[in-house]
């Protein structure tokens, strides 16, 4: 029986192995269908997600121009080593050779690489020479990468550095106009999308999601050969008289623009991983704000004109050189005895401008002041721009009044000050500043207001000549150039300590116009604080101002419009 049955058991088993067989490859034809049909974008997605990445595409910043089309700020294209500590980390003998290859500590970079095993990017070094980066990938090293970036550079270096500012690592701006205009300088990244091998090779491109697009150029109003101009004169000043700062600037007079703005100290944009005093970054033109001294005389002068009270040839009596005011002595440096309004701006005499003030009130001096941009943002965007301080009291004082009058009590930085004395270099007219060089579409939409009457700032303009002509016995000799009539003013004001005025501590200003007969320029001068017996205004800050202006005149090329006797210049006597 049993021997009858073992065919069929035989035949059974067969018959099962296949049939086990056959569900097998219908099971797996079965998967293969779900996976082909049913799975397919699923898996096609997790398959590219392996190979296919999508890899940024920088975009270069914007360059920065002068007027002329000098470049200032520059984006050049440099590498960036990174590596994938994830897979590096197991590889050390890897990360020995990166390490001797960027002339790295490399143990302190296999420190850093173990530390971020958990990560799949890091820079290892930025902003490296093409060549540089070249001889690094051509090693070959396993999971060790380049990136194109671009490296800011500034070919003008400290001479422009307060002004252009700077940009960081990532070329994003954090001084200066490349902080202002970084939304206009920053480029669009672009991205495009490559397939690359598990070792991260790029097998071939496919496509361009987004074109990289630059960033916009921006021109500037200075002028270069102004600027190292300003600079050089400025600098030799400041080292000369240890001076713990100084400003300069030179402002068109039509248009507003700043062709040249420069400060001391200064710093060079392309080295500043060892400064320690970050107040170096300052620019002072526009940040910094100090009480103007006597330079605000002239906008007394304005204030009396526009009263009636007062014509160039009305007399003040100074005598002795001294008077009290309350418990207060308001002083001249020397006894003037009696001058006429005209010599009150001619020997810059505190007394005068007093004795002016009690007679026509506080306001209108405030008044004129504020008409001419006092105590108001300049309005040219840069970071930290400040408005200084035009008091304004329920009550004035005596002293309060006095003190107004020859520029105590009020604040204002030397881009304010160049502003103001525009209004008188320009027939009475104030307009906006620029740093930005205007197009003659700009120039003819400027909006120009009438502050001062053409005829009473023409009376101060002449007045303003006197002081720098020795024969009128002007204060401030030294600030003539050569073949050109000057109008400008002096200025010495003492500084705040901590227990009030320093007795041995001043400001000095000179504010300069020229040429005098039709001004193209206002060149201001301020020195801070500086070392040494000397320390007014016609004495520090004057001879900066000639040495600018001279240069100036001849970079502008704008015509002699001083009268020179014939007989001097045929070298015959009178």
């Amino acid at each position: 029986m049993l021997e009858s049955l073992r065919p069929a058991i035989r035949q059974w088993r067969v018959l099962s192995i296949m049939l086990a067989m056959l569900l097998c490859v219908v099971a797996i034809a079965w998967k293969l269908s779900a996976l082909h049909i049913l799975q397919r974008d699923f898996l096609q997605g997790q398959g590219d997600a392996r190979t296919i990445r999508t890899i940024p595409l920088v975009a270069n910043r914007g360059l920065i121009t002068d007027r002329n089309g000098e470049p200032l700020a520059v984006s050049t294209p440099v590498q960036s080593i990174w590596v994938n500590p994830s897979e590096l980390v197991e590889t050390p003998e890897a990360v020995y050779s990166l390490a001797a290859a960027l002339e790295m500590n490399p143990e302190v970079l296999a420190s850093t690489i173990s530390n971020n095993a958990n990560r799949e990017f890091l820079y290892v070094k930025r902003r490296l020479a093409p060549a540089d980066a070249k001889r690094v990938m051509d090693l070959k090293l396993g999971h060790v990468y380049s990136q194109q970036e671009y490296q800011r550079f500034y070919p003008q270096g400290e001479v422009a550095a307060h002004l252009i500012g700077f940009s960081n690592v990532d070329d994003i701006g954090q001084e200066g106009l490349e902080l202002t205009y970084d939304d206009w300088l920053g480029g669009v990244p672009g991205r495009r999308q490559v397939i690359k091998d598990r070792r991260g090779h790029i097998i071939e491109e496919l496509n361009m999601i987004q074109t990289a697009e630059p960033g916009n150029n921006l021109t500037l109003a200075i002028d270069f050969q102004l600027q190292n101009l300003a600079y050089r004169s400025l600098k030799a000043e400041f080292i000369t008289r240890r001076a713990k700062g100084a400003s300069a600037l030179i402002l068109d007079v039509d248009t507003g623009e700043v062709l040249a703005m420069v400060n001391q100290p200064s710093y060079n944009p392309h080295n500043k991983a060892d400064m320690t005093d970050f107040s170096v970054l300052r620019n002072r033109a526009i940040t910094d704000v100090f009480e103007p001294g006597s330079t605000v005389k002239a906008f007394t002068i304005a204030a009396a004109l526009e009263s009636g009270l007062f014509d160039p040839d009305t007399i003040i009596e100074t005598s002795p050189g001294w008077m009290m005011v309350g418990p207060n002595e308001v002083r001249d440096i020397f006894n003037y005895g009696t001058l006429t309004l005209s010599k009150v701006i001619t020997k810059s005499s505190n007394i005068g401008t007093s004795k002016i003030a009690f007679e026509i009130g506080p306001e209108p001096i405030r008044d004129v002041l504020q008409r001419v941009g006092f105590g108001e943002v300049p309005g040219t965007g840069f970071p930290g721009e400040r408005s200084g301080v035009l008091p304004n009291p329920r009550r004035w004082s005596r002293i309060e009044t006095a003190t107004l009058s020859y520029g105590y009590g009020l604040s204002a930085s030397a881009l304010q000050l160049a502003r103001a004395y525009s209004v008188i270099a320009d027939e009475g007219v104030l307009k906006p500043v620029s740093l930005l060089k205007l197009s003659e579409a700009d120039i003819d939409a400027l909006p120009r207001e009438q502050v001062i009457s053409p005829v009473i700032a023409g009376q101060v303009l002449d007045m303003l000549e006197t002081v720098v002509d020795s024969s009128r016995g002007g204060s401030a000799v030294e600030a003539n150039i050569p073949f050109y009539d000057v109008a400008g003013k002096t200025g010495t004001a003492h500084v705040v300590g901590e227990y009030g005025y320093e007795d041995n501590l001043h400001n000095s200003f000179f504010v300069g116009l020229v040429p005098a007969s039709d001004p193209e320029i206002v060149v201001v001068v301020v020195i801070n604080e500086p070392k040494g017996e000397e320390h007014y205004g016609g004495q520090v800050a004057a001879p900066v101002f000639s040495e600018i202006a001279t240069g100036a005149m001849r970079i502008l090329n704008v015509p002699p419009d001083k009268v020179i006797d014939k007989n001097l210049w045929s070298g015959s006597s009178p």
